[in-house]
């Protein structure tokens, strides 16, 4: 018998020491793969694409990134390196390989990857095979529930810039692009951060050159105004750069510029470009070639040569060398505006250059394509043996995994075995207790049903709709602390004439929602006699006090009766928390009013209204003190101050925003204590 513990003791010490040893080697693998990320983000940031590529091929060898980041990478590398086929090549074999549903981080990279490939087909002039690569990479990530991204939407703008070029009727094209522009918009209200502003701006700019590229220019300066709107609208939120905002800025000016004197207007369009000039921006090598462009379009050729003259120091800024794109986009058109110009010596000047270095360029040209036709030749080579590698390694490990399997199984077998005799006396002891648990654990199910039940009908009993007019913006919750609770909210529509109430009946569970549920219907009986907010509490006192209600239960209530025409607020407060109206020079305050009774405590009371001449432009926010009396874990309470500091300085967008901001602060005040109450919110504002 001493040898048979001892020998299940070593079992369960070896599994023990394996486990500990498999979690210090997912530990330190995981700290690898982030100094692993860390080496590649600093030789992007540094615009260092030689180390880059050479890192994201030896990291995915070492197995410390996966293979989708690895041709992301090794793709982007040889892109901004001019190899633009073997960045195609490395990003269509991304793409190929990538499984949906294995790893989210790859969902995302294959996002910008689809996103990049599209662009760069763009770039070459294959609309037909950017289509088809946006489209299969937007049904990919639609499948995975993945189409709510920035480079969703940009795949997006790729289907219309190539529908533009497909001549297809101009609305289609212009649906399209309308439906990404909204849907960053609705990104950047979601989360107004860096990174959303500046993907919109990426999506923007491209949609601007495709309409300059065709010469459209009634809807070049359509969305030229709008990329001007947007990179204001990044600037006042304070988290732009002022460079990106200059450059930003400097390109739209150009962008309207164009498009002003594509539609005749040369007046407007140098006021557009004089704008530019004033931009920091407009005083690079960049902002000169970029300059250049647009002279050259309104056959201002003197201004041209003079812009071309940075050519040199741009070349020198971007290493950019002779190359046959480099010489078509930039020496040609330097060269034609100096011979346009008059300026015929500097036009033979730049000839020259021109010839000096064709030869070599073209030489240059066929041994960079036998290069990247090579390096696509090898990589397959390398990834066959590779692949022919892990097959190996995956036969080999399937097979130690079946010899493993085995010893466990006989493993298994000795222990069942041997526990099976005190395993036979224990059940017959578990049955008896079983039986009595079931009985148990029945009746408690029945009354969590029931409890699931009470808490479906009462939160029926509160709108989930809210009135869709012009002008009117309103958003509530509820949330119980326990199954049902005793906070309340409603509101009646008659006419253009707004009841809204929210309440807090004293205690929580089954008596409060019950007592709730009586309110609710008083509320709304009363409210349909249009009936003033103070007469409505009266009667609701009057219904509720008394000898009925024997528990002795009260609500605390605030009334409110709002003409959507004019604004004006007629309210009655019956002991509840002071609501907060926007606007002022504090930018928020709390409502100052007549306390009277809550209702059910005094019988025969007679309520006293009050009102505001007219709170348009000025949302109203209604809480119950489930939000200002919120505890932690240490019990210390959310605050009135605190709230007010956060209405404050939250920027309205929408009732709903401002209930969910409010939301997610007390959830993270919490910091995972259960609730101590019910917690009711209602926001709205009436346009002024």
């Amino acid at each position: 018998m001493r040898i048979k513990r001892i020998t299940s003791f070593s079992i369960v010490g070896m599994l023990l020491l394996a486990t500990i040893g498999c979690k210090n080697n997912s530990t330190a693998t995981k700290v690898q793969q982030q100094k692993a990320d860390s080496l590649i983000n600093v030789a992007y940031r540094d615009n260092n694409y030689n180390r880059l590529e050479i890192l994201a091929d030896s990291l995915r060898n070492a197995g410390l990134i996966s293979d989708m980041k690895s041709s992301y990478w090794l793709g982007y590398a040889n892109d901004k390196l001019m190899r633009k086929r073997i960045a195609e090549f490395f990003w269509n074999m991304g793409m190929a390989a990538f499984n949906p549903g294995e790893d989210k981080e790859d969902t995302e990279v294959y996002a910008e990857m689809a996103s990049r490939l599209a662009g760069l087909k763009c770039t070459l002039g294959e609309y037909e095979a950017a289509l088809k690569i946006a489209q299969t990479a937007m049904s990919q990530l639609q499948q995975l529930g993945c189409d709510t991204t920035s480079n969703y939407t940009n795949l997006i703008i790729y289907i219309g810039y190539c529908q533009s070029r497909f001549g297809l009727n101009k609305s289609t094209a212009a649906e399209t692009l309308e439906q990404a522009y909204q849907q960053h918009l609705g990104y950047i209200r979601q989360q107004p951060s860096s990174d959303t502003y500046r993907l919109a701006i990426v999506g923007l700019t491209n949609i601007c050159y495709n309409y300059s590229d065709i010469c459209d220019f009634k809807n070049l300066l359509f969305w030229a105004t709008r990329y001007d709107s947007l990179v204001t609208s990044y600037d006042k939120t304070g988290l732009a750069n002022d460079t990106y905002i200059d450059k930003q800025y400097g390109r739209s000016c150009v962008f309207r510029a164009k498009a002003l004197e594509g539609l005749g207007k040369s007046n407007e369009a140098d006021s557009a470009f004089a704008a530019f000039r004033q931009t920091q921006y407009g005083q690079t090598p960049d902002g000169a070639i970029l300059a250049a462009d647009y002279q050259m379009f309104a056959k201002k050729w003197k201004d041209a040569a003079d812009s071309w003259s940075y050519l040199d120091e741009f070349r020198k800024q971007f290493a950019s060398d002779y190359s046959m794109e480099n010489i078509q986009l930039t020496f040609l058109k330097k060269y034609e505006s100096n011979l346009m110009a008059g300026r015929k010596d500097s036009a033979m000047a730049v000839a020259k250059n021109i010839l000096s270095h064709l030869d070599s360029t073209i030489t240059a040209s066929r041994r960079t394509e036998a290069i990247e036709q090579e390096t696509v030749r090898k990589k397959e080579a390398e990834m066959m043996a590779e692949k022919e590698r892990l097959e190996r390694q995956q036969w080999w490990t399937r097979l130690a995994g079946m010899a493993v399997l085995i010893i466990a199984l006989i493993i298994y077998i000795f222990i069942h075995n041997r526990m099976s005799a005190r395993l036979k006396k224990a059940h017959e002891k578990l049955k008896v207790a079983y039986d009595q648990l079931e009985e148990t654990t029945a009746v408690k199910e029945r009354m969590e049903s029931e409890l699931r039940i009470a808490r479906n009908i009462q939160m029926s009993m509160v709108p989930s709709v809210f009135p869709d007019m012009k002008g009117l913006d309103m958003y509530a919750s509820m949330t119980p602390a326990k199954e049902v609770g005793g906070d309340l909210y409603n509101y009646l529509l008659l006419d253009n004439k707004l009841y809204f109430c929210v309440g807090d009946v004293s205690g929580k569970g089954v008596p409060a929602s019950l007592f709730m549920a009586q309110a609710t219907r008083l509320f709304i009986t009363l409210a349909k006699q249009a009936m003033p907010p103070a007469e409505i509490c009266t009667r609701m006192n009057d219904a509720l006090s008394g000898s009925d209600n024997k528990n002795s239960m009260f609500v605390t209530f605030w009334l409110g009766l709002v003409d959507l025409t004019t604004g004006h607020l007629s309210f009655c407060n019956a002991g509840h928390n002071p609501p907060v109206i926007g606007g002022g020079e504090d930018h928020g305050t709390f409502l100052e009013m007549l306390p009277n009774f809550p209702i059910g405590v005094l019988p025969g009371f007679e309520y006293e209204g009050e009102e505001l001449e007219t709170i348009k432009g000025r949302p109203l926010f209604i809480y119950t003190d489930g939000l200002n009396e919120a505890e932690n874990v240490e019990k210390v309470e959310f605050g009135d101050d605190r709230l007010l500091e956060i209405l404050r300085n939250t920027h309205f967008d929408s009732a709903q925003q401002v209930i969910e901001a409010l939301s997610a602060e007390v959830e993270a005040h919490r910091e995972g204590a259960e609730p101590n109450d019910d917690l009711t919110m209602m926001c709205l504002h009436i346009s002024a």
